[in-house]
């Protein structure tokens, strides 16, 4: 069988469709569309059709990375068994993560969806979606304060290392990084003002991270699982359902969203002003995308990705900040 992908991981595919009886491969292993962290693959088969996802090696060598997967695997299991609707990773050999050849891994079931881009989500989706968060956030709630440290990011230190390596970035950053230091300080004071309460959490819930078949769908991409503080994850997932990072902020569906979660026993937040200063997890991402373009801890084809999101994640940041009231004025009508 000839394959096209002139990459170096149609070997390990190869050798994991052997090593793990998946059968013969049918057709080209082909990349999926999908996050911007790690690789995906489709693997049709002899004995069926799976989806494969290739860990980035640099995440991997974080120290925190090992325990953060056992976790979410935890917590994925927790998900699988209240009858959520997910793409679980399968379990191989009593364990979910596999390893070949220092290649870490996940496996799933083909589920035959796709993602939905910002033009094809209507409130219909977003009712789905509040739904759904309420029944996960409902599975392990708990009374407690959510451990989370203070961003202190020194753009200072990367706007010289961008003066040395990208004239471009240098510019678009160092008009921008007073808004980054502000909203940075905000943030760390309203999150000490969230009510002390955790729950299972999926922490990136967007748009690329749901399947759909119709009106069927199955949530993906759960190593990022955790405990978490419920109402910042509610607000920004039904920011991100509304539109926010395609810069297209619709109320109507914003509002259709929170009330779907209070409708199925989700808890809505009250205080607006310190949600909207406690998501500052744009900036944690503008510093991941800038070491990319960098070429600080990644691969160099990665830097090219890292340029187009440090330009799209800064113009997220100035959207967010320019329809604040926007985004107020409606949570109040709630």
């Amino acid at each position: 069988m000839s394959l096209e992908i002139q990459d170096c991981h149609v070997e390990t595919l190869l050798k994991i469709c052997t090593r793990y009886g998946l059968g013969k491969p049918e057709s080209e292993p082909a990349p999926l569309k999908g996050g911007f962290l790690h690789k995906m693959y489709s693997l049709f088969t002899s004995n069926g059709k799976y989806a494969v996802k290739l860990l980035n090696p640099f995440i991997m060598q974080r120290e925190t990375s090992a325990a953060n997967y056992r976790t979410a695997e935890k917590l994925e299991a927790i998900l699988e068994q209240s009858g959520i609707p997910i793409i679980p990773a399968l379990t191989v050999n009593g364990r979910k993560m596999q390893n070949i050849d220092g290649q870490f891994f996940y496996l799933y079931e083909w589920y035959g969806g796709k993602a939905l881009e910002n033009g094809e989500v209507t409130e219909s989706h977003c009712a789905a979606m509040g739904g759904v968060l309420a029944q996960i956030h409902a599975l392990d709630r708990r009374g407690e304060f959510q451990n989370r440290n203070e961003t202190r990011i020194d753009w200072n230190f990367y706007l010289g290392l961008l003066a040395e390596k990208n004239s471009g970035l240098y510019s678009l950053v160092g008009e921008n990084v007073s808004l980054f230091y502000e909203m940075q300080d905000r943030g760390n004071a309203a999150i000490k003002r969230l009510p002390p309460v955790t729950a299972i959490c999926h922490n990136d819930m967007d748009c690329k991270n749901v399947l759909w078949c119709g009106y069927d769908f199955r949530i993906i991409d759960l190593e990022c699982l955790s405990r978490s503080n419920p109402f910042t994850e509610l607000y920004e997932t039904a920011l991100s359902w509304s539109g926010l990072y395609s810069r297209d902020f619709d109320p109507k569906r914003f509002g259709t969203f929170m009330r779907s979660y209070a409708e199925s026993s989700g808890e809505l937040p009250h205080d607006p002003e310190t949600l909207y200063d406690a998501n500052i997890g744009r900036l944690e991402w503008l510093e991941y995308s800038i070491k990319r373009a960098l070429g600080i801890d990644c691969a160099e084809e990665e830097q090219t990705i890292g340029v187009s999101e440090t330009e799209n994640t800064i113009a997220d940041i100035n959207y967010y900040h320019n329809i604040k009231d926007t985004i107020i004025d409606v949570f109040n009508k709630l």
